[in-house]
């Protein structure tokens, strides 16, 4: 079949003819690509294993959602609807760029099924990508350049900034898409110059512009345009198939891999070391990360994913108030340490320890592991199960902050983080006025009961955080249901214990809980401490069902068997607050609001950074006792975002966001103003 034009197949430049460079481009970029490729692969083969092949169902549902639909990406709305045109552009052309290099060797080639109607629409719907991908292109690079969003600044003492890099390889985006189009719109225009038949170009797409500008240009100047363009694209392709591993934008190659083998259970840890049972954990020689390779291959899959967006940190709450920590960074200076020690020319290089020489020890505890980062990361990267290994190696080095060494040790010999007696954990259900109103049952007296309430210490042994235990017992008694408490047979959950790195102290707190829980004979647990909760769900093993009092309370209004009375008319406006265990972690978002609506006469109003957006009070557990670096407390921010949205009363569901944010208001200044008061206090009210 004659040709308007010499394809790049049948051409010659100076009698050479020109198939020799579309073999040769290829079979030099794809053996280089390997090579780069196997150099990456490398330090992950000498990694610790990690446990990502089961529940094959979810995860291609998870890359057909967030990969494959871009599913986070509006989050941030601009820069989201930019990434998801290129994205659906590249999906689009990689058909078309995948045809070309064999266009190249083999004139006419067609990709079987896109031979008729199917590669008529194919053709259109590519020609509007190229365009669409090209505008995408401008935009983004003018965001880079010009608009300069915060969130991509990179600080003086984490290196080098990337916009360089960004626009380089928007760049090529942009002469992949000019190339194409010009290769095809340069035969479009000398068929329709020669009277033949001109392949269909989409109207008002960029190959149409093109055909447009080339309609007066000679045959000669066609055949070169077509030729030089097809070469152009070539190069271009190939080279940045090469260039993808040696930056941020390895995770066009890696996401897709990343978000199959993402961490599917919210709010858990992982195992010290896939494979090992918490009874031999003894036999492990050393617990945590302390160099590269104690990380596990999917966590290095991580910092190659990082498409150093800045997401994680803008909603990271210790970056925010100016704690030595960014998420960000935590797997850029990874990535760049397993480049530099994995080189892709010299020999691999030694380890050394990564705390001291990436990371600093602030930066590893000022994690308050809310989740805001890895509900935030378009691509899944996981920061809380990399900085618990870290802190495993700290702990096991003797590298403990000095003001967590007492609340630690006070768990170890007393079961709660303040030393107390372990027969004061039940004191404040001996309290007299509050006994004349609620007889709570004590299993350590042999006393039983179907459910068992959990208060956990802080609920048990702080003064002010008592009354939320106390308004838990009238709850229940008001929702006739009968319960009891371990008493001083309770010790602490440990999920603090487990997050800061105390393995050992954890798995022994754990299995003098199970035991006694167990031995209780209650069917079911509850708890008013989203940590404990948490700590029940993800961390033990073969405990009743545990529920949240929000839970309990919604069921209780729904049947009928509580009810509440009007709000006091004294114009407070409520706004809740959700607590990062019972939000993030447990996806406990509704229940609670629910039950404040429950209440006649409320007025409830949100914060701007609410549900999975919600921003950390500050931490709980050991992360009171920690003594962080910052410019201002998160509790502080937190009580002004509650502010600006006109609300006088924060009403959360956990014990330790209720002391940071009381402790917010006085810090503040706020007294008088506002106010702080949990949900089941709150209920206990309206009872």
């Amino acid at each position: 079949m004659e040709t308007a034009l010499i394809s790049p197949a049948k051409a010659a430049v100076l009698g050479i003819p020109t198939v020799i460079f579309s073999v040769l481009i290829p079979v030099i970029g794809i053996a280089l690509f390997t090579y780069i490729m196997a150099k990456r692969v490398a330090p992950l083969i000498f990694a610790n294993p990690d446990y990502r092949f089961d529940r094959i169902g979810e995860r291609l549902v998870n890359v057909a959602k967030l990969w494959l639909g871009q599913w986070k990406q509006p989050r941030y709305r601009t820069a989201g609807i930019v990434h998801i045109m290129l994205f659906a552009g590249f999906i689009i052309l990689s058909i078309r760029s995948s045809s070309l290099v064999i266009i190249g060797i083999s004139e006419g080639f067609v990709l079987p099924g896109l031979g008729g109607t199917l590669g008529h629409i194919y053709n259109v719907l590519k020609d509007y990508a190229a365009t669409m991908v090209l505008i995408a292109a401008f935009i983004a690079a003018y965001r880079r350049a010009v608009v300069k969003p915060a969130r991509y600044a990179v600080p003086e003492k984490y290196g080098k900034d990337h916009t360089g890099e960004a626009l380089f390889v928007l760049a090529m985006i942009a002469g992949l898409m000019i190339s194409e189009s010009l290769f095809e719109a340069s035969a479009a225009a000398a068929a329709v110059k020669k009277g033949m038949h001109a392949e269909f170009i989409a109207p008002l797409s960029l190959g149409w512009i093109f055909k447009t500008a080339l309609g007066s240009a000679s045959i000669k100047v066609l055949q070169v345009t077509h030729v030089v363009s097809y070469y152009i694209h070539d190069l271009i392709f190939f080279s940045f198939l090469c260039f993808l591993p040696l930056g941020k934008h390895f995770h066009v190659i890696t996401s897709l891999f990343n978000v199959y083998f993402m961490k599917l259970d919210k709010g858990s840890v992982k195992p010290v070391k896939w494979g090992i049972t918490d009874e031999k954990l003894d036999e492990l020689e050393s617990f945590g990360v302390k160099n590269f390779e104690d990380f596990t291959w999917k966590h290095m899959l991580d910092f190659y994913s990082c498409a150093d967006c800045g997401r994680c940190s803008d909603q990271c709450p210790a970056n925010a108030v100016g704690r030595p920590l960014s998420p960000r960074f935590i797997s850029i200076k990874a990535r760049e340490y397993s480049f530099s020690h994995y080189p892709l020319k010299d020999k691999f290089k030694p380890g050394e320890p990564l705390v001291g020489s990436i990371f600093e020890e602030d930066e590893i505890w000022s994690c308050t592991t809310c989740g805001a980062c890895e509900e935030e990361c378009p691509v899944m990267i996981e920061y809380i199960d990399k900085i618990v290994d870290l802190r495993r190696g700290l702990v096991d080095e003797g590298n403990v902050p000095q003001s967590l060494q007492k609340p630690l040790k006070a768990i170890e010999k007393r079961g709660n983080p303040w030393g107390k007696m372990e027969k004061k954990r039940a004191e404040w259900a001996a309290d007299k006025e509050f006994k004349a109103q609620c007889q709570v049952k004590l299993v350590e007296k042999g006393e039983t009961a179907d459910v068992l309430f959990f208060p956990d210490s802080i609920s048990s042994y702080d003064d002010r955080i008592q009354e939320i235990s106390k308004s838990t017992a009238r709850v229940l008694k008001a929702a006739g249901i009968d319960f009891a408490i371990l008493g001083k047979l309770e010790k602490d959950s440990g999920h603090e214990v487990r997050r800061f790195g105390e393995e050992m102290l954890f798995q022994t707190l754990k299995e003098e809980n199970t035991a006694n829980i167990l031995e209780s004979g209650a069917k079911t647990i509850v708890t008013s401490d989203p940590h404990a909760y948490n700590a029940f769900k993800k961390d033990y093993k073969g405990l009743p069902p545990v529920k949240h009092i929000s839970e309990i309370i919604a069921e209780a209004v729904k049947s009928g068997r509580i009810s509440l009375k009007n709000i006091d008319g004294s114009g407070k406006i409520y706004t809740y607050h959700d607590p990062c265990y019972l939000g993030r972690h447990n996806g406990m978002y509704d229940i609670p609001r629910e039950v404040l609506d429950a209440i006649p006469g409320i007025q409830r109003v949100e914060m701007t950074k609410s549900r999975d957006r919600s921003f950390c009070c500050g931490g709980g557990g050991l992360m009171l006792f920690y003594e962080p670096v910052e410019e201002q407390r998160m509790g502080q921010l937190r009580v002004e975002m509650a502010k600006e949205a006109g609300a006088n009363v924060i009403v959360t569901a956990c014990p330790f966001c209720m002391v940071n944010m009381e402790d917010a208001i006085k810090t503040s200044g706020l007294e008088g103003q506002m106010e702080a008061i949990d949900l089941v206090e709150l209920i206990d009210r309206h009872l």
